[in-house]
């Protein structure tokens, strides 16, 4: 059997920092990361696709702030499944054009994934997640007092809204993804860390306010679908302790407890790279795989050839 991977995907890699949020734009970026999944489906790996959507997701929620005296603006989870939706179809569509280009006959195809997350975790009593437009301390105040809101000053660029960023307790649809890939299909999966959903009183699932960690959804997901490998693709080419400064060091391949070490000491941004370094050593635990690589570095990476590597 064809060794699984799990390659998480940053929202970064579809719109670029002061890109327009263009349909072209997208399209653009979304094509180098098509053909990495087609070298990638060339080295004989069954292939899980998931990705982040913050740009993408904020702009849906700038939408909803705009348009809200002429369309009713929609909760936070659909708005969620609209970016898994919109996103999923492009990246389908290029990944579909790459592998025939190649000559290759696998399929693709795009699942919308529900992310259950427990009611009582204590991310939602604490949101600390910024997400959407800037406001003024003002509007900021207007917001809380109208609409209930958590508001929180970003790096001194304004108010945003807060929301929770609970742990994946289980993704759905596990089994039809794993279906998907015996049938020699890549799945597109778990986009922006899924769509939250809980489990009410009456034990049926609905929506709920937050946003998933795309890193731990990824790892969660590695984990559901009994992946070999998680890779989560950067925009740099390797993981460094020190970094930035005169003794800066790259690591290559390192086990999990040096990993958990230099996390301990501090080495990894909660914002950047400390999400990433978590789930990794979390996944690696488990006599695994956990690649940190650069986009563009994919293949060789799981070649042993570029990239972090943890090996468990």
């Amino acid at each position: 059997m064809a060794n699984r991977v799990v390659i998480a995907l940053g929202g970064n890699a579809i719109l670029k920092p002061g890109q327009e949020g263009t349909v072209e734009a997208q399209l653009k970026n979304i094509t180098t990361s098509a053909e990495m999944v087609a070298k990638i489906e060339q080295l004989d790996y069954q292939i899980v696709v998931t990705h982040g959507n913050g740009p993408q997701v904020g702009n849906i929620l700038r939408q909803n702030e705009e348009a809200k005296d002429v369309v009713p603006p929609f909760p936070l989870d659909v708005c969620n499944a609209e970016s898994q939706g919109f996103i999923g179809y492009l990246m389908e569509q290029t990944i579909k054009n790459k592998i025939e280009e190649a000559s290759l006959t696998s399929g693709v195809v795009t699942l919308l994934t529900q992310v259950e997350v427990s009611p009582d975790d204590e991310a939602f009593k604490n949101p600390t997640k910024p997400i959407g437009v800037f406001y003024s301390k003002e509007e900021a105040q207007k917001m809380e007092k109208e609409r209930g809101w958590v508001m929180m000053e970003d790096a001194g660029r304004g108010y945003r809204r807060a929301v929770p960023s609970p742990q994946p307790v289980s993704i759905h649809g596990v089994s039809a993804i794993v279906s998907l890939l015996n049938q020699n299909t890549i799945v597109i999966a778990g986009g922006g860390g899924g769509i939250p959903v809980s489990r009410k009183e009456n034990g049926y699932l609905g929506g709920i306010e937050a946003v998933i960690d795309k890193d731990r959804t990824g790892k969660k997901l590695s984990e559901q679908v009994d992946a070999d490998v998680f890779m989560m693709l950067t925009d740099v080419s390797n993981v460094y302790i020190n970094y930035g400064k005169p003794n800066q060091e790259k690591l290559e391949t390192i086990t999990p407890e040096t990993a958990q070490k230099y996390f301990d000491e501090g080495h990894f941004a909660d914002g950047s790279m400390g999400p990433k370094i978590e789930a990794a050593i979390h996944f690696a635990r488990q006599g695994k795989t956990s690649i940190i690589c650069a986009l563009e570095e994919a293949d060789r990476a799981l070649l042993g050839k570029a990239g972090t590597r943890i090996v468990g």
